[in-house]
């Protein structure tokens, strides 16, 4: 510690003078050879947690309970304090509770179900996909165009036996050449219309596949969108309503009821059940002790330019002197203090180990460790 090292220059100075004044050396007392200092940089700092808070309810009221005392472990979320008005708060915040985790629910079923049908129709493109692609396009196109021809070929049929029927169709029904040249022409529509049911449904044996195929890619497309959006959430508007209606309420709690806001133990506890509290009392105190940081106190504009973020710190607590700790530098603060005259930063270490003994505030000794040259 500097205040160490001062009291120890202080007491050296004190046994030259009485030396001096026994007079028992015949001649002036030698000066001490000058020590030449060490680019270390020596400094003190207090002990904390790694997480530490002091927290206190946001509006006046009567304690009701107190449900911890100190040395007992917390969670994140514990209730730890409640004030006699918190009753309402705290059913308003379960009703906003209970109305957002229902939507998330029902958001959650809905993207399965969207999901699935995603995948069904993937599954039915698949199919379709595979008729499609097995069948020889070539091959019916050309049947196609054979019965197209073919068609007409009908189609001129029809006309030949039209014009044939005319020239008899004055005749008496009976006469011979007329009955010949009307079933000709009967035929000749017969044959007509079976070339066209041919074609088409040699037209239909492609086009319906493709068609299925088509109607199969477009189905596909529409699933996967519907998942898609689902993904911002199908109630996003029902949601960030429900949303700030939680966010509302928990802040309306806040004002009545203490909760841990990490795990950790409980430090102090300064309120007790009948007592009247404001924003003004701190009624608990809540600390995570799993590891410790060291902030210094006295770390001048001098020595600061020596020190940087990584560097290794050796660190003795003044009450256990026969405990050496390690940490490492993980921020020096760019504001600074002025006190006494100097301009002081606060360097932030990090403790690496720790021990049962250790306690909030203790005073350390840091020492920074010169660093090699890269």
């Amino acid at each position: 510690m500097k205040k160490n090292i001062l009291k120890f220059i202080s007491l050296f100075a004190f046994l030259a003078l009485f030396l001096a004044a026994c007079g028992n050396a015949a001649e002036a007392t030698p000066a001490p050879e000058q020590v030449i200092a060490s680019n270390e940089v020596i400094a003190e700092g207090r002990l904390e947690p790694i997480h530490a808070t002091n927290l206190s309810f946001q509006a006046r009221g009567v304690v009701e309970e107190v449900l911890v005392k100190a040395g007992d472990t917390v969670s994140e979320g514990d209730v730890l304090v409640r004030l006699s008005n918190a009753g309402g708060a705290e059913a308003q915040f379960v009703i906003a509770q209970n109305g957002y985790d229902l939507l998330l629910r029902n958001e959650s079923g809905d993207r399965a179900k969207l999901w699935q049908v995603y995948m069904n129709a993937q599954i039915v493109r698949a199919k379709a996909e595979t008729e499609w692609e097995d069948l020889n396009v070539d091959d019916i196109d050309s049947r196609i165009e054979d019965l197209e021809a073919d068609v007409e070929d009908r189609k001129t049929d029809l006309t030949d036996a039209q014009d044939e029927f005319d020239k008899y169709k004055d005749l008496d029904e009976n006469n011979s050449r007329r009955v010949t040249a009307e079933d000709d022409l009967e035929q000749a529509h017969e044959d007509l219309n079976q070339a066209l049911r041919d074609l088409e449904e040699e037209t239909r044996s492609r086009d319906e596949i493709k068609a299925a195929y088509d109607a199969a890619l477009a189905n596909e497309a529409e699933a996967k969108y519907q998942y898609e959006i689902s993904l911002a959430g199908p109630n996003a508007d029902q949601l960030i309503l429900a949303k700030a209606q939680l966010d509302a309420a928990k802040d309306a709690l806040a004002n009545f009821v203490i909760t841990a806001p990490f795990g950790g133990v409980v430090a102090e506890v300064n309120v007790k059940v009948g007592e009247q509290v404001g924003t003004e009392t701190r009624a608990v105190s809540v600390a995570d002790f799993s590891a410790w940081t060291v902030e210094t106190t006295d770390i001048t504009e001098l020595e600061v330019v020596k020190l940087k973020v990584g560097q290794s710190v050796s660190l003795i607590p003044d009450a256990l002197p026969d405990l050496e700790l390690s940490g490492e530098i993980v921020e020096i603060s760019n504001a600074y203090t002025q006190q006494g005259g100097d301009i002081i930063y606060a360097v932030t270490i990090r403790v690496n180990e720790t021990d049962p003994r250790l306690r909030w505030g203790m005073t350390v000794e840091a020492v920074f460790l010169e660093q090699l040259s890269d």
